[in-house]
């Protein structure tokens, strides 16, 4: 994990993000990840059932 500090980013508004907004993203795709992989490796578990 970086500890550079961006001062770049801006949001729609032009404000630049907070860090709640930061972490809310963040838990987004920690949640999309692990949806994605359960369902992945669901799939994938099905699939060699049924195959074998």
């Amino acid at each position: 994990m970086s500890s550079t500090h961006v001062t770049s980013a801006r949001t729609s508004d032009g404000a630049a993000p907070r860090v709640r907004h930061q972490a809310r993203d963040a838990a987004v795709l920690m949640a999309f990840s692990a949806v994605s992989s359960i369902g992945l490796a669901t799939t994938f578990l099905l699939l060699a059932r049924l195959g074998g």
